[in-house]
């Protein structure tokens, strides 16, 4: 069967000597945007692509603004901070993840508490989370605290796996009633919706991510979004190292950060956020025809999440046990195919070893079993 899979992924990149996991495509205004930046002379964190993109990226996601960052992790950080965490609170997420969600919790001085995720969209699962706080929650006039480590419970934190979404409307519910708000880990999720909603637009603050190996990049890069306007106008603010605007005086009101998009970076992610709807029909043809040589054959094509119109960025088979997967992962890299495993889980990381979890039944599992296949649009330059 192993030798079956890399078959079938050489010849839907039949011209690929090495075929990456998911390389960028640059077919549209890229350059043009780009030499427009440099002629400018407005190469650093002032510029129109910066403004255009804000704009143009709060529109796509249908929220209130947008602000544009160095990277994901930076995003998760200040919209972690937006939420209100404090030193030494906790906040709920999942282990299953990329270690920019724990490390940007971290960041915050903080502690993250890690819950089940479920099989189908691998991301946080609601009855992990409602089991949780039913068992630990202690919910006072002053928030939600954790009956086990009394600490504060000052966010949750899901992720969206791979562009499937979480069942993220009944985490925002769960949360509401327990008085925790809602950052949505959307870094790879962009263009993804649930029920007709864009990911990162349900939850307190929405982030990106638009590293190079996203469905569109800006090289490095990231955002905050939410429909909140004054909490959008203090991502803009914290982000822009809390200066007071003024002509020339150097006045700063708080503890700021210095992680502002280069305008160079934004006329790279304009054009490309301009090009997301084909580089998405591209990356939906490809998953369709995975699925029609695999149908019936024993391999199992993790399958698209009920509500979800996904971005088609990560491709995903199920593997029958640890054994097959590495078994796998030696073959298709042997040969030049790059494939991937899921995250370990971050438990067993040692800087997070000591954080409270639950049964991460779900999460083992597929720990276990899952990996990522040459995912990459194919477009002809």
């Amino acid at each position: 069967m192993i030798h079956k899979i890399s078959e079938v992924i050489r010849n839907r990149f039949p011209k690929e000597e090495r075929i990456f996991l998911h390389e960028p495509k640059f077919f549209g205004n890229e350059k043009k945007y780009v030499l427009d930046a440099i002629d400018s002379t407005f190469v650093s964190s002032i510029g129109v692509y910066v403004d255009r993109f804000e704009s143009e990226l709060a529109r796509f996601t249908n929220t209130s603004k947008a602000t544009a960052v160095v990277n994901g992790t930076a995003a998760i950080q200040v919209a972690l901070r937006l939420a209100g965490i404090q030193k030494e609170e906790e906040v709920l997420t999942q282990a299953l993840t990329f270690i920019a969600t724990s490390n940007a919790i971290t960041y915050n001085q903080a502690t993250p508490v890690f819950l089940d995720v479920d099989r189908d969209t691998m991301g946080m699962s609601p009855q992990a989370l409602e089991d949780f706080l039913d068992n630990f929650g202690d919910l006072r006039e002053d928030g939600c605290f954790n009956k086990s480590t009394g600490k504060r419970i000052g966010a949750c934190l899901p992720m969206h796996t791979f562009g499937f979404m979480c069942r993220i409307d009944e985490i925002v519910t769960i949360c509401d009633k327990w008085h925790i708000p809602v950052i949505e880990d959307a870094a790879e999720s962009l263009g993804s919706s649930y029920k007709g909603k864009s990911a990162g637009s349900y939850g307190l603050a929405g982030v990106f991510s638009f590293n190079g190996n996203k469905i569109i990049t800006s090289g490095g890069g990231g955002a905050i979004v939410s429909k909140d306007s004054t909490i959008a106008r203090r991502a803009k603010h914290l982000t822009t190292t809390a200066k007071i605007p003024h002509v020339w005086a150097y006045e700063h009101d708080e503890l700021g950060y210095n992680y502002r998009m280069p305008n160079l970076n934004a006329a790279l992610i304009c054009a490309q956020l301009e090009q997301l709807p084909t580089l998405k029909e591209s990356k939906k043809k490809l998953y369709e025809e995975y699925d029609s040589h695999f149908r019936g054959s024993g391999v199992q094509l993790k399958a698209i999440p009920k509500d979800t119109d996904w971005n088609y960025w990560l491709i995903s088979l199920e593997m029958e046990d640890r054994k097959e997967r590495d078994e796998f992962l030696e073959h298709t890299n042997a040969r030049g195919i790059m494939t991937r495993p899921i995250w370990q889980l971050m438990y067993r990381l040692p800087m997070y070893e000591h954080c409270q979890r639950d049964s991460m039944k779900n999460a083992e599992y597929l720990e276990e079993r899952i990996v990522n296949i040459p995912s990459s649009a194919r477009i002809e330059l």
